[in-house]
């Protein structure tokens, strides 16, 4: 991490101690089952999976992630000039060690449950920090490689703050909002990359941090 970032990520992290105490209660960490999902079918052939909690005892998970993680900012090209993207990032290749044994857990779990149904594993995580309500993701499909033309699965597991990940239509319309807290577990699957967006609004309530991992197979960006 460097020292630019290290700063950002101090100045952009803070929240009242009640807030953190109510929300990152500590505990065993550990995964649960996945026999309880909760699909939701949504149309043109996506769906979406729930597991509310599926990690447990997941505030000794944050709390590595936010100090071990090498995170950088990127910089994008954006009406004529360069601005910051609001959040940190740091992508896992399949040949990297992930940075907390409970997310190598998670990721064989979801292999398991998912082989039948997805034909190939889950190799890669992308993470990504929310520091505060002002972090955010607009609108978006992951259509970077395979994702544009084949159905896929895109598996988010969230520690920290609670976040709403909202969905809606490619294209527009209506969209369907999903308030994923510490240790929820969604997957967006069948053609949900190529037909439907998703995006993580600001907002202005005192939120603390949040990181979000997201397992991926190869080629799915």
């Amino acid at each position: 991490m460097t020292a630019g970032t290290d700063h950002r990520l101090r100045a952009r992290t803070s929240a009242p101690e009640q807030l953190q105490d109510s929300l990152f209660a500590s505990g065993p960490t550990g995964l649960g089952r996945l026999d309880g999902v909760t699909r939701t079918t949504l149309t043109r052939g996506a769906w979406v999976d729930l597991v509310p909690g599926w990690l447990g005892g997941a505030q000794d998970v944050l709390e590595t992630l936010m100090t071990e993680v090498p995170w950088y900012a990127e910089r994008r090209e954006m009406y004529e000039r360069e601005v910051e993207v609001p959040r940190l990032l740091k992508f896992y290749e399949a040949s990297e060690p992930l940075p907390h044994p409970v997310l190598a857990e998670a990721r064989d779990a979801l292999n398991a449950h998912y082989a039948a149904e997805l034909g190939e594993p889950f190799t890669t995580a992308g993470l990504c920090l929310y520091r505060d309500g002002r972090d955010s993701v607009a609108w978006h499909g992951d259509r970077v490689g395979r994702g544009r033309m084949d159905d896929t699965m895109v598996a988010i597991l969230s520690v920290g703050s609670a976040r709403t990940l909202a969905l809606r239509p490619r294209g527009g319309g209506s969209s369907l909002r999903f308030p994923l807290g510490h240790g929820d577990l969604i997957v967006m699957g069948g053609s949900c990359q190529r037909t439907w967006d998703h995006a993580i609004p600001k907002t202005a309530k005192p939120v603390g941090p949040r990181v979000s991992i997201q397992f991926r197979p190869s080629g799915v960006r």
